[in-house]
C-alpha cells in the first residue's frame, strides 16, 4: 500500500511554487534525496508522467561521505527505458550503491523505518491531472511498492474529498491517506507585519495610508506575500531614496554619530520637517531663535527627539498588543479582529475618539469575570517580556487587579453561603400569603434599585485603566516630532508602482515622449506634433486625429510631412526616393508597432485602412 499525502493548499495562492520548493528541500535535507515535483501541464498522458519523474529523479545526486567524484552515484537518463521496472532496477543500484559505501551512516524518517530513502513524488496540482492518468500511475506503482517504497504528496486547491471523485474505489483504496494542511497565506501575512512593523528593533516604519494599500492588494488581488514582501522592499528603497534625512533611520547608535556628524544643509533639513516646524512653534522664543540658528543646540535636541521616537515605538507596541486582548475577543470586533487593523486605526487618528473605540469599551465593561482575569494575566505577560522601561508600574497595577479579583471570588462565596441560608430561614418564618408578597415586592424593588456590586465596580476600574494606557501611548504617529524620518507615508508613490494601469501609462509614453525620456527637445506646447519624437510617437498622435478607419495613404502622406518638416532643409544631396523609401519604411515599422499594442487592426472592409480600437485618449 502507497503511503499518501494531502496538502491542501487553498484556492488562488500566488506563492505555491516558493511553498513547494519550500516542502522539496526540508524533505531533501531530512527524509530523502529522492524527490520530483510534476505538475499537470508537463503530465498529459503517463509515458510523460513517466518520462518527467524518471528525468528529475534520475539527476539527483548520493551525497555520501567522502569528496571523491566516485562517491557520487549518477545514472543517464538516455540509457534507460522510461518505465516502472526501469525505475524499479535504478532504485536497487542506487540504494545499495549508497548502502555498500556508507555501512554506518543510516537516513532515519519521522514516520517509517525505511531500509532506504523512499522516493517522494509531489503533484502540485492534483485537480488539474488527467484523471486516467493519476489513475494509471497509482495503479502500476502498487505493483511495485515492496521494490520501490514511494510516498505521493497531493496538492490540493479545493477540499480533500476530491480525491474520492477523482479517484474509484479501486484505486483509492491503494493508497493509506494522512491529511496535512498549510497555514494560511493571511497568517503568513500577521507573521510578517507582526515581526518587520510591530517591533522596535527595526527604525524603519509604515505610514497607515502606506500599509493600507499594502494590505489591500493582498487581501483584494493576490493573496500573495511574496508581492507583499517585495512591495514592503520597494517602500524601504522609495524612503531611502527619496527623504534626504532618512540617514537617521537607523540604530540608536549609529543615529547619535550620523547627527553629530550633520552638515548645515542637513540641520536646515531638519528645520523644513513639518513636525519639527510644529515642534518649534510650541518652544518659548529663546529656543526658538537656538534652534533656527544654532546647529549645535539643533543636534543636541535632535538627539533627544529621536530617542523619544524610539521610546514612543517600544510603548506603542506593547500598549497596542494589550488592546488587541481586549478588543479581538469582543463580539462583532469593533476595532478588528486582526492586530493590523488596530494599527491601522491607531497610525490614522486618535483612536479613542471614534465611535468603534467607545463601543468597545462598552462591550469590555461587560465582560465575566474568567475572561476578564484571563485577559488581564495575558497584559501582564506582554508587559513584563516588553522591552520599554516604564511599565513597571503598569505590571504592579494589573497584578493589583488579578489579587482583588482573587480576593472578592472567596467573598462572594461566603456570601452566597449567608444569603442562601438566611433567605430559607425568612422564608420558614412567614409562611402566610400576605408576608410572602410582602417579601417578594421588597425583593423587586431591591432589585430595581441595585447599586454595583464589588465586581463590577473592579471590572470598571480595569476598563478605565486600559483607556487611560490607550490615550497616553497609542498616539497617532504623525504628532511625533521627527517622524517623517522614519515613517513612509508616499502612498501615491507606492500605488502608482504596484498599481500600474498599463494603458494610461502607454498614451502618456506616446503622447508626451518627455514624460519618460526627458529630452528638451521632445517639449510640445499644446496639441502640436514635435518632429523631433520617435516615429511610434508621431504616428500614434495622426492616429488620434482620424475617425473609426484610418487611410494609410493619407496617414502616410502625413506622417511624411511631419517628418520631413525637419528633415527637408537639412538634407543633404540624398536623392527624394531614396528619402521616401525610408520614410515609408519607418511608416511602416510604427504602425506595426500600434498594431503589436493593440491601437488598430486591419480592416476587411476597405483593403487600404486600418480600423481604430481605442477612443478617449487612454
Amino acid at each position: 500500500m502507497e503511503s499518501d499525502q494531502i496538502r491542501n493548499r487553498g484556492v488562488n495562492v500566488t506563492d505555491h511554487d516558493l511553498t513547494f520548493r519550500s516542502l522539496s528541500e526540508v524533505l531533501q535535507n531530512n527524509i530523502t534525496p529522492y524527490i520530483a515535483l510534476l505538475e499537470a501541464k508537463d503530465c498529459p498522458g503517463i509515458k510523460n508522467l513517466m518520462q518527467k519523474l524518471m528525468g528529475q529523479l534520475m539527476n539527483c545526486y548520493v551525497d555520501v561521505d567522502s569528496l571523491e567524484d566516485e562517491d557520487y552515484v549518477q545514472v543517464s537518463q538516455n540509457r534507460i527505458r522510461c518505465s516502472m521496472t526501469s525505475l524499479t532496477n535504478w532504485y536497487e543500484t542506487v540504494t545499495k550503491k549508497t548502502d555498500s559505501e556508507t555501512p554506518s551512516k543510516k537516513r532515519t524518517s519521522s514516520s517509517r523505518d525505511w531500509q532506504s530513502p523512499p522516493v517522494v513524488v509531489i503533484f502540485k496540482d492534483m485537480e488539474s491531472f488527467t484523471t486516467k492518468v493519476l489513475q494509471d500511475f497509482i495503479v502500476i506503482s502498487s505493483q511495485h511498492i515492496r521494490e520501490l517504497p514511494l510516498v505521493l504528496i497531493f496538492g490540493i486547491a479545493t477540499s480533500p474529498m476530491i480525491i474520492h471523485s477523482l479517484l474509484p474505489h479501486s484505486v483509492s483504496s491503494l493508497l493509506c491517506i494522512e491529511l496535512f494542511q498549510s497555514l494560511s497565506c493571511k497568517e503568513h501575512l500577521s507573521t510578517i507585519i507582526d515581526k518587520l512593523l510591530l517591533t522596535a528593533q527595526f527604525p524603519f516604519k509604515l505610514g497607515e495610508k502606506v500599509l493600507q494599500v499594502l494590505i489591500n492588494i493582498f487581501l483584494y488581488h493576490d493573496l500573495s506575500v511574496q508581492n507583499f514582501i517585495k512591495g514592503f522592499q520597494l517602500c524601504i528603497v522609495e524612503h531611502f531614496y527619496s527623504q534626504p534625512l532618512s540617514v537617521l533611520c537607523c540604530q540608536p547608535v549609529d543615529a547619535k554619530k550620523r547627527v553629530n556628524s550633520l552638515s548645515h544643509d542637513q540641520c536646515e533639513n531638519i528645520r523644513k520637517l513639518p513636525s519639527f516646524r510644529r515642534y518649534v512653534e510650541s518652544q518659548v522664543s529663546e529656543k526658538q531663535i537656538a534652534l533656527l540658528t544654532a546647529d549645535s543646540f539643533l543636534k543636541e535636541i535632535t538627539q533627544k527627539l529621536l530617542e523619544d521616537l524610539r521610546v514612543y515605538h517600544e510603548n506603542y507596541v506593547s500598549v497596542l498588543r494589550c488592546l488587541h486582548v481586549f478588543t479581538s475577543s469582543l463580539p462583532k470586533y469593533p476595532l478588528g479582529k486582526q492586530i493590523r487593523e488596530l494599527h491601522c486605526a491607531c497610525l490614522e487618528n486618535r483612536v479613542w475618539e471614534t465611535e468603534e473605540y467607545e463601543s468597545s469599551l462598552q462591550l469590555a465593561r461587560m465582560l465575566n469575570k474568567s475572561d476578564l482575569v484571563t485577559m488581564l494575566q495575558q497584559c501582564v505577560e506582554i508587559f513584563v517580556s516588553s522591552s520599554g522601561n516604564e511599565f513597571d508600574k503598569t505590571v504592579e497595577k494589573l497584578k493589583e487587579f488579578l489579587t482583588q479579583f482573587q480576593k472578592l471570588e472567596v467573598a462572594e462565596a461566603f456570601q452566597e453561603r449567608d444569603v442562601s441560608v438566611s433567605s430559607q430561614k425568612e422564608l420558614q418564618k412567614k409562611t402566610d400569603l400576605y408576608h410572602l408578597q410582602k417579601t417578594l415586592l421588597e425583593l423587586k424593588e431591591s432589585r430595581r434599585s441595585k447599586k454595583l456590586t464589588k465586581f463590577e465596580m473592579l471590572r470598571f476600574e480595569v476598563v478605565d485603566y486600559i483607556d487611560s494606557l490607550v490615550r497616553n501611548y497609542l498616539v497617532p504617529a504623525d504628532h511625533k516630532t521627527l517622524h517623517e524620518i522614519a515613517y513612509f507615508n508616499t502612498a501615491s508613490v507606492l500605488r502608482g508602482h504596484l498599481n500600474a494601469a498599463p494603458r494610461i501609462a502607454l498614451h502618456t509614453a506616446l503622447n508626451n515622449p518627455y514624460c519618460y525620456l526627458k529630452n528638451q527637445a521632445l517639449k510640445s506646447d499644446g496639441g502640436r506634433i514635435s518632429n523631433k519624437a520617435p516615429d511610434i510617437c508621431i504616428v500614434y498622435k495622426l492616429h488620434l486625429e482620424c475617425g473609426r478607419l484610418i487611410n494609410l495613404v493619407d496617414w502616410l502622406e502625413a506622417f511624411s510631412t511631419v517628418v520631413m518638416a525637419v528633415e527637408g532643409p537639412n538634407a543633404d544631396a540624398a536623392s527624394s526616393d531614396q528619402v521616401d523609401d525610408i520614410i515609408h519604411a519607418r511608416f511602416i515599422r510604427a504602425v506595426s508597432e500600434l498594431e503589436l499594442l493593440g491601437f488598430i487592426k486591419p480592416s476587411k472592409r476597405k483593403t487600404d485602412h486600418v480600423a481604430r480600437l481605442t477612443w478617449g485618449g487612454c
